[in-house]
């Protein structure tokens, strides 16, 4: 009789452990789940803005690209050789990594990309953004 006691005392025991365990593991309301943040980011963020498209401030980061300023405000159609030159230096000069913080740039400049490099740039952005396993 005693044995029983004894081991419905563990089995309950067991049952309590395991349910306390299972509810430690989910996240609590109000708690906050960690954030996986990548090896190349800044680190001034929560979350890594360096691979998003969309300006979160209106601050303007320079690339060592000052000199593509003479564009805002200028249509596709008016650029010169010259001008698609000057942004394929800079571009094709780009880490990675900051390829979307460029893009991003030249949004708030008002500087318009052509096609063929705006593809070449979303590209880049887009494999950036996919997972590697």
């Amino acid at each position: 009789m005693i044995i029983w006691i004894v081991i419905g005392i563990i089995g309950l025991a067991a049952i309590v452990w395991l349910a306390v365990a299972i509810v430690k593991s989910k996240p609590q309301e109000g708690e906050e789940t960690p954030v996986k943040i990548a090896d190349d980011c800044c680190g001034a963020h929560a979350v890594c803005e360096r691979d998003n498209l969309l300006s979160t401030t209106d601050e303007i980061i320079y690339f060592d690209d000052e000199e593509l300023d003479i564009l805002k405000d200028k249509k596709l159609d008016n650029y010169t050789p010259a001008d698609v030159e000057m942004l394929e230096h800079v571009f094709y000069t780009l880490r990675e990594q900051d390829v979307a913080g460029w893009i991003r740039s030249l949004q708030l400049r008002n500087i318009a990309l052509p096609s063929d490099l705006r593809e070449e740039a979303l590209l880049i952005v887009s494999e950036r953004r996919t997972p590697k396993f």
